[in-house]
């Protein structure tokens, strides 16, 4: 099995197994690399929490490529916490939470959520407080060598970043405050909001930094829906994109059994 080419999501894949115990199993399933959404409860974890979160990672003697900043509770339908007042405290104190954990790890990509619309806030101000926090997150992961990441996001209609011109905007905006900010191409929620994926990668190739596979509708392994994986991989290297494939699905059966489609 080749995996050069691929990092696991161990936030997603592996979940048979307690959260410590799966980046050795991508390791012995071959892979060399690993990311993570936040793997913690709170925002602000304990010291003997992260440490041994960093301890999982680099006993396995995997890479971390990629980190999420804290969403809020996920399960309950959060996707971040940087667009709205009552929530942006919390990203703007996680920050050198997650960037300390990613500088003693070597981690550069990191994801931020950007928050669902709220009620009571107008879209405007909600845009121009996440444009301010992703600006401080962004200068320093930049300072590190690092980026932010901003993703389109499908499954929750109150989230506003649904197509890649949807992220690409936001990347733009914070741009002009600091150039450590890009794109994060998820092939399964550009596929499942209906956007063009090849037009995103051809048009936005530039704003590229980091890419996410699944397939669709099921937020499966490649094989199992309808995307031309194949095709959108060999579009990314014709783009010039070398970095990182993370997959992020759901196994159909076995995580083991997953990695077939890989050769």
């Amino acid at each position: 099995m080749n995996t050069a080419r691929f990092a696991v999501n161990c936030s997603i894949l592996f979940t048979e197994l307690p959260l410590l115990e799966r980046p050795a199993a991508a390791k012995a399933a071959g892979f060399e690399a690993v990311e993570f959404w936040w793997p913690f409860d709170s925002h602000l974890p304990g010291d003997a929490e992260v440490d041994a979160f960093e301890r999982a990672i680099t006993d396995a003697g995997v890479q971390l490529i990629g980190l999420n900043f804290a969403a809020g509770d996920l399960p309950a339908g959060d996707r971040g916490l940087l667009s709205s007042p009552s929530t942006a405290r919390e990203f703007r104190d996680n920050i050198p939470v997650v960037l300390g954990i990613g500088e003693r790890l070597g981690c550069r990509a990191f994801n931020a959520l950007y928050g669902n619309r709220v009620d009571g806030v107008s879209a405007e101000e909600q845009d121009e407080l996440a444009a301010e926090n992703l600006a401080l997150a962004a200068t320093a992961a930049g300072a590190l060598g690092g980026v932010v990441l901003i993703e389109p996001v499908s499954g929750v209609d109150r989230y506003p970043l649904k197509t890649a011109a949807d992220a690409v905007a936001v990347v733009d905006r914070v741009r002009q405050q600091s150039g450590a900010i890009g794109l994060l191409l998820d092939i399964y929620h550009l596929t499942v909001n209906g956007d063009d994926v090849s037009a995103a990668i051809s048009t936005y190739a530039d704003r590229i930094a980091h890419v996410q596979l699944a397939d669709a509708p099921g937020r499966n392994e490649p094989g199992t829906g309808k995307i031309p994986v194949d095709q959108y991989l060999a579009e990314l290297a014709t783009a010039g994109y070398a970095g990182w494939i993370a997959l992020e699905y759901k196994p159909s059966g076995s995580t083991a059994e997953s990695f077939a489609w890989i050769r």
